[in-house]
């Protein structure tokens, strides 16, 4: 067993090799960087999959400066090759992270940059000591020290410092930009968009466009953002997804990384829990596990499996993108809460000012955020698409929440829930109609008011998974029931609801006999009771416009 104490939080490589924390071995990755024709990288990947991690480990790599950095790679994979001997410490290197450029507004924002920049001028001060800088390019420093450079000056920053490198050094520069499109999420959820991808133009295009001083820049974000709205020009840039093949497994954990680290730690008989809560991921045809959830289940001493990824950051835009959907997104939400696949187009990159004129979009921003997988590409842009495992559910549960609370209140959904539970089921009709009332409009019955129905009663049970395993339209017995509850407690009752509609000719009675009936005809119980669950609720809800009427056996 190890003794080493994991890198949970800790995202700098050096502080990691210095306190001989378990280190998973990433570093094939600076390999091909070297190697690889593009003199500029995008690593698109969600968050907290080891980006910060990487870029750090390519700085302590690449830096030239006064402390010898190279046993920091001692027994690892990058440490007996050619290019350890011929690329380490041997470059200046300017490195910035965007990952905490958010503010409520541009004017805000623009002084988080110009403290970031301050930051990293800053650690090359020794520059202002020599003959590499004329008269005219001290002043622009020290205009960026004292954060007195306004938007244009601060917008030639990058393509500036790697000069003032390189004449100082007598070699090409290394450019690190980690999570450069954060402001730009920040932007568009906060209505600066348009000035904050004005200035992401400038910046990235005159430090990477055509920069005689460049050897090679690498930057992650968890989108790629459209060339026309930010790269435009960079005919040097080599973009890899998480749908590409290079690059698939140096960020996350493959399965045999999780399994060899479950076994450092003795706990590898929790292997099956820690897939089924955390891997999924889909990374160019490689099953990739969310590293900060493995990391923090090792680290915890409950061997219980919680959402750890899910509170690490804002979801703004995807609330504001999925509630703002119709009912064609809910529905297709509640295929993806069943464990069912969707067919979508899934673009490359993304305009992020299109997210408000084209809901297709919503999808393509899901998976590259890391709430969806690819299953299978089907034709041309369209991705089988799917939720990747059981912790991201926890997301979607919330929008179904969100979408209730804008609608009816949470105590009337609270209440009817609770008389389910208990068997309550006239206080369970009158609560359901309550809700039913508040939440449906004629407009959404039209078409397939059954599948209305189904998907708004299915949406509200999200509320009671932590009780029951929930599943719907599944074979069972001689047929396939509408809903199922399957309690985590055998000894609490399982639950099975059965839609039928009902027409104006119809007597509603005769149709909720025939739901029961055909819940005992079609033995839909009998997965239950192959479960060991002998208290079995049997519910009919039949349903004609608003009017519902709800039966049980």
């Amino acid at each position: 067993m190890t003794t080493q104490n994991l890198p949970v939080g800790t995202s700098d490589f050096k502080k990691i090799r210095e306190d001989n924390r378990y280190y998973i071995d990433k570093t094939k990755f600076i390999k091909n960087i070297i190697n690889d024709s593009p003199e500029i990288f995008l690593f698109p990947r969600p968050r907290r999959f080891g980006k910060t991690l990487n870029l750090s480990t390519l700085r302590y790599f690449f830096e030239k400066n006064d402390e010898n950095t190279a046993p920091l790679f001692d027994n690892l994979a990058i440490r007996n090759t050619q290019e350890f001997d011929l690329h380490q410490g041997k470059y200046p290197v300017i490195y910035l992270t965007f990952k905490d450029l958010k503010a409520l507004s541009w004017k805000s924002l623009f002084i988080h940059i110009t403290s970031l920049l301050q930051k990293e001028f800053d650690r090359h001060t020794y520059l202002l000591e020599s003959d590499a800088l004329s008269q005219p390019d001290t002043a622009y420093f020290q205009s960026i020290l004292n954060r007195e450079a306004g938007i244009e000056d601060c917008a030639d920053a990058l393509f500036r410092l790697s000069q003032y490198l390189f004449h100082f050094h007598k070699e090409r520069v290394v450019i690190l930009i980690d999570e450069y499109d954060t402001p730009i999420h920040a932007g568009y959820t906060k209505g600066y968009y348009e000035e904050i991808i004005s200035f992401m133009r400038g910046f990235l295009s005159a430090g990477l466009k055509d920069n005689t001083y460049l050897y090679k820049g690498v930057l992650t974000g968890i989108l790629r953002v459209a060339k026309e709205s930010v790269f435009s020009g960079l005919n040097n840039l080599g973009v890899f997804t998480l749908l590409d093949q290079e690059y698939n497994t140096y960020f996350g954990f493959t399965d045999q990384e999780v399994r060899t680290l479950l076994n450092d730690y003795e706990i590898s008989e929790f292997y099956d829990k820690v897939s089924y809560w955390y891997n999924g991921y889909n990374f160019g045809g490689e099953v990739i596990y969310n590293p900060w959830s493995v990391l923090n289940f090792t680290a915890g001493k409950s061997r219980e499996p919680r959402p750890f990824w899910v509170n690490t950051a804002s979801t703004d835009i995807i609330d504001k993108l999925a509630t703002r959907g119709g009912r064609e997104v809910r529905e297709e939400i509640g295929i993806l809460l069943e464990n069912g696949v969707i067919e979508k187009p899934v673009y490359d990159s993304i305009v992020m000012r299109e997210l408000d004129t084209q809901d297709n979009l919503l999808w393509t921003f899901l998976l590259f955020s890391g709430y969806l997988k690819s299953v299978e590409k089907t034709y041309e842009e369209y991705h089988k698409l799917k939720i990747p495992n059981h912790e991201v559910r926890f997301i979607y549960r919330n929008l179904v929440r969100i979408w209730f609370d804008e609608k009816v209140e949470s105590n009337k959904v609270e209440d009817m829930l609770k008389a389910l539970e208990t068997g309550d089921i006239t206080l369970f009709e009158i609560m359901l109609r309550k809700v039913v009332l508040q939440v449906m409009s004629y407009h959404d019955l039209s078409g397939e008011p059954e599948k209305v129905y189904y998907a708004l009663i299915l949406g509200m049970l999200v509320w009671l998974s932590g009780k029951y395993e929930i599943r719907s339209n599944r074979e069972s017995g001689y047929g396939r029931y509408d809903i199922m509850l399957k309690p985590l407690d055998i000894k609490k009752h399982g639950i099975i609801i059965e839609f039928k509609q009902v027409n104006e000719k119809e007597n509603p009675e005769k149709i909720l006999e025939s739901a029961l009936k055909q819940i005992e005809d079609k033995a839909y119980a009998v997965e239950l009771k192959a479960s060991g669950i002998k208290d079995i609720l049997k519910i009919a809800v039949v349903f004609r416009g608003k009017e519902l009427w709800v039966k049980n056996i």
